[in-house]
């Protein structure tokens, strides 16, 4: 839903006033101007956001839990446009910021006018104006394409968390009026979605049918980049130490140790407790570089100055077992990740003192993040089944 910027600090000036009269005069309006915005969003919202009496207006239930989302929105874009201009205050619109946020990240007009579903005139006047309101420059035209200067980048991401938070706002009156709205978004890294999520998401659903739970993957760059973005609500694999950047918060839920693993039948069970030296003669499959479990991996061989004799490099723990059933290649992989595996009889862990490699695993989150009651209840049912 596309909120009215304007409509929302009127309501925010309503709630503190409590009167339309005052509202309007801290505004510079006019009393029914108030009195229609007010209207406007509370059809648009499809609840009443106040209480009508003859000493005031004062917020419901919805009205309150509304408010804290629409103050926590302006408090992100309005530090950045203090910096740009203090006047877009006033000025800059919804349709501004979209165009804003889909030009800065397709780096070109016509791009970001198809992913809004607009004429290119329309983005690029959008854009225009919010320059001259500016006064400012928020975008460098170059050879490469249109880029974000500094503060456009600023102010872009801004605006995306800005609607993330009136996204999550429309998800708790939705709530409220027992229905469920928007989806849950899980970055989720490659242990989690074997181990972790399958229990927690079927335990959720039983209570919150209703609720959809959309889970992306990638590698632990991209995932972090949409977390900060607004567009992930929360990671949940490998945490990584120190963190990666001020503005995240990680919890741990528990710890992990990696596993050396082969087909059952593979040659090195019959040959006792193995050493890293013969190990060191068979193919492996792996993790990608920089990953967690594949510096354990390298940092395990090197320190004795060994180099496995082949090594295949994957994310994905189906092709890590189809390769590790027809050949003689072996594995090292995740123990939470590859457990069901091991208790199936599809893959058997090789005796070696991994301990070493041990390592935490829990929720990544922007900071200050604040989950809507459905997101709470995830992490709780995640939590527990950690």
């Amino acid at each position: 839903m596309r909120h009215n910027l304007r409509h929302l600090r009127v309501f925010l000036a309503v709630a503190e006033a409590g009167s339309v009269t005052r509202a309007a005069a801290s505004a510079h309006l006019s009393q029914p101007a108030v009195t229609q915005a007010i209207s406007k969003l509370e059809a648009a919202l499809g609840v009443a956001l106040f209480d009508r009496s003859p000493h005031g207006l004062f917020p419901t239930p919805a009205g309150e839990t509304f408010r804290l989302r629409v103050q926590r929105a302006f408090a992100l874009l309005d530090r950045v446009v203090a910096e740009i201009a203090p006047r877009l205050q006033l000025t800059i619109t919804a349709a501004q910021t979209e165009a804003l946020i889909a030009v800065s990240d397709a780096e070109n007009f016509t791009l970001a006018a198809k992913r809004l579903g607009l004429a290119q005139p329309t983005v690029h006047r959008a854009i225009t104006q919010l320059e001259q309101d500016a006064q400012r420059k928020l975008f460098e035209r170059t050879a490469l394409g249109t880029v974000a200067t500094r503060l456009g980048h600023s102010l872009a991401q801004a605006a995306r968390l800005a609607l993330a938070e009136l996204s999550q706002a429309e998800a708790e009156l939705a709530e409220l009026r027992s229905e469920s709205a928007g989806k849950i978004v899980i970055g989720a890294m490659p242990l989690s979605r074997s181990h972790i999520l399958p229990t927690a998401i079927v335990k959720f659903q039983q209570e919150r049918q209703g609720q959809t739970i959309l889970i992306t993957e990638g590698p632990y760059a991209e995932l972090l980049s949409g977390l900060r973005r607004g567009e992930i609500d929360f990671l949940i694999g490998a945490l990584r130490y120190p963190v990666p950047i001020d503005d995240v918060e990680q919890r741990e839920l528990f710890q992990d140790t990696a596993v050396m693993i082969g087909r059952p039948g593979h040659p090195i069970f019959g040959k006792g407790q193995a050493d890293l030296a013969q190990l060191a003669q068979y193919p492996w499959v792996v993790s990608p570089p920089a990953t967690p479990i594949r510096n354990h991996f390298d940092r395990l061989f090197g320190e004795q100055g060994l180099v496995p004799r082949q090594l295949v490099e994957a994310g994905s723990l189906i092709l890590m077992r189809e390769i590790l059933n027809e050949t003689d290649y072996l594995g090292f992989a995740s123990g939470g990740q590859v457990r069901a595996e091991i208790a199936r009889g599809l893959l058997r862990r090789i005796d070696f003192d991994l301990t070493a490699t041990r390592r935490p695993i829990g929720l990544t989150t922007r900071s200050g993040w604040l989950p809507t009651p459905a997101q709470r209840l995830l992490i709780q049912t995640i939590e527990n089944a950690a």
